[in-house]
This record gives structure tokens, sequence and C-alpha cells, in this order.
């Protein structure tokens, strides 16, 4: 089946083809749609290049995710997770990680992805697969991932952040064998993905802090690098892209994330700076960028506006390989919400 317009300029844009235009996306986290209600849906309205099916209302239906459910709960890891905050993303407690005494670690088992999310549902792989069946046919693209945080950050989620930083700046061996469970479950699940007939992978793991990667370059090479080369080289193998989201400081790793196999990679701009996105990644990755949500709240319109334009400049090219997305969490005030709107159909964000 012929893929539609905006898949096809998608697909153009991932893999250096000239695009027709810049594909854009603006999100609100699920706080700032019940915060802002139908001022927000006004918004959207006006800006059809970058929400051409938005229904208004919506907001008033949705349905939270356990993870941006207030209060606490235990997902099929054995991992608690623990919300103040209707709508805002739940953080796992490190005080109770499953895994923070090694003696725990004999006795352990992982979900099984053939028969569980990582939430601790069921899950029906027949109507993933006819969801993707479904993609294809209607001219869209057929997506599977895995959950946020689905191979690093699982690492700490399991043993707590302070012990899996001690783990690997001592080279405890159990490390390599808790490594090789984490990775195991993934394969599995990218196999499972794979017989749906995924035409792209997608996922987000956050590799990085505000201003470096919390382990060196060598460790995360000698302990993480092997593991998505596995998960993405499957992927590749087939023919499948690859999708990867991770927040923070990877400037330094991206060269590496690119050999493991990934199509697209969405860095934060504040963390990576554009100068070293610039230097270690345009044009041999497309880069979804992430717009800096830590200015957002606080800029003038104009100055957003200025933002764009200059990430526009400096990583534009007409083969491709750009991509930007704008996140808005409850601090964003509406204008602010507006001008990134106007500002993104001005570079791109549709057909012109």
């Amino acid at each position: 089946m012929e893929k539609n317009e905006r898949v096809t300029n998608l697909l153009k844009a991932m893999l250096f083809d000239k695009p027709d235009w810049i594909p854009c996306t603006v999100s609100c986290l699920p706080a700032a749609r019940a915060k802002h209600k139908d001022a927000l849906d006004e918004i959207f309205l006006q800006h059809p290049k970058l929400f051409p099916h938005f229904k208004p209302g919506t907001w008033k239906e949705q349905k939270l995710d356990r993870h941006y459910q207030a209060g606490r709960w235990t997902d099929a890891w054995g991992i608690v997770w623990d919300n103040c905050e209707e709508g805002m993303a739940a953080i796992p407690v490190e005080a109770e990680a499953p895994l923070q005494d090694w003696t725990a670690f004999d006795s352990y088992t992982p979900p099984d992805p053939r028969q569980v999310d990582d939430r601790g549902d069921p899950v029906d792989w027949e109507a993933r697969a006819a969801s993707c069946t479904r993609a294809t046919e209607n001219g869209g693209l057929a997506t599977g991932g895995f959950i946020h945080g689905f191979m690093f950050m699982r690492l700490f989620y399991l043993r707590g952040f302070s012990n899996f930083m001690i783990d690997v700046a001592t080279h405890d061996p159990r490390l390599d064998q808790l490594v090789k469970m984490v990775l195991d479950h993934n394969l599995a699940l990218v196999d499972k993905w794979l017989e749906c007939g995924i035409e792209m992978l997608s996922g987000g793991d956050d590799m990085g802090m505000q201003d470096a990667l919390p382990i060196s370059p060598a460790d995360w090479r000698r302990y993480l690098k092997p593991c998505f080369a596995a998960i993405y080289g499957r992927c590749r193998e087939r023919g499948v892209h690859v999708y990867l989201h991770s927040d923070g400081h990877i400037v330094e790793i991206i060269p590496d994330l690119v050999e493991c196999g990934v199509t697209v990679i969405n860095p934060q701009i504040r963390a990576n700076t554009l100068e070293g996105l610039v230097n270690v990644a345009k044009g041999n990755v497309c880069i979804n960028l992430d717009l800096d949500r830590q200015f957002f709240p606080f800029a003038t319109p104009g100055e957003i506006k200025a933002h764009v334009r200059e990430c526009r400049d400096a990583l534009y090219s007409p083969d491709g390989g750009l991509m930007l997305n704008a996140e808005c969490a409850p601090d964003v005030p509406l204008e602010n919400i507006k001008a990134i709107c106007e500002a993104l159909e001005e570079v791109g964000g549709g057909p012109r």
C-alpha cells in the first residue's frame, strides 16, 4: 500500500531523501491538557499543519495511563512507582528497588514479554499484529516499541541508582548477569514486534544528565553498546527503522548509537548544545530535535520563535535529516504554546 503524504514525507526526512517539509510535532503532557482545557483546543484548531486530525474536547475524555496517575503502584518487574501530581510522569522509588540487595537476584524472575507488558497487563499479540496490518493498509507506518526506560534505565530501576553507579564503577561481575537478563527480555520483545510486521521500532531510554553522561563513555560502551547493537541489529536486518528518544547529555555516544542502527535520534538541545549536535549528528543521522523545554516556561513568544529559527538554520539540509519536536508541561503559558505552534508552522509542520 502506498504511504500517505505525511508518512511519505516523514520517511524522506528520516532517509535523507529530500522531504517536502520539515516534520514538526507539538505535544502537551496530560497535566497541561487538563489545566488549559478548551483554550488549548483553540490553539490546536488554529494550526492544522501540526494537528490535521485534531478533535476538540478530547481532554475531557482522556484516560490516563497508570504512569500518569497520582499515587503508588508496582509494575511487572516489581519496581515501585510514585506520582505526586496527576498528569505528570511517575518516578521509581529507589529505596524499594527490587534488586537493591544482590541476594534477591538468584530468585528473581523478570516478566515474560510474550505474556504481559511492563505494566503487568496481558498482551494480545494478535491484536497488535492486526493493528500493524491496518496501519500499512491505510498508508500509515506500522510502529511498535518499548516502554520508556527499557534498557539503561531499567538497570538502575532494578538496582537503585546509587547501587547501579557503584556496580559500574567497580565493574561488579553480577552486573553483567543483570544486563544480560534485561537484554534477553528486550530481544524477546523485539522478536514479537517483528512477527507483527512493524516498519519502525520506537522507544525511549534517558541515558544522560544535564551536562554529562552518568557513567563514562567507556563504561557505556562496555555495558550498553552491545545491547543496543543486538536489539537494533535485529531490526535493521529486517529493514525496520529505529527511533530512539533519549533525554540528557548523550552527544559523546550519538555516533555509537548510529553504529548500533538508530535511524532517528531524539536528543535535547540544552543538554547537548546546538553546536554539539551539528558537529556529531548533522548529516549522519536524522535528528528529531527536542526543543528547549527548560526555556518554554520563561521565554517571551518572540524569543521562542527566534529559538526555533536558530535550530532550523543550524540543522537544516534540503536532503533531510531534521525534524522538530516541542513538548509542553503545565508551566508553559498558553501564549508560549501558541508561539511554538506558529513558529513550527512557519518552518515546516505539514504540506505547503
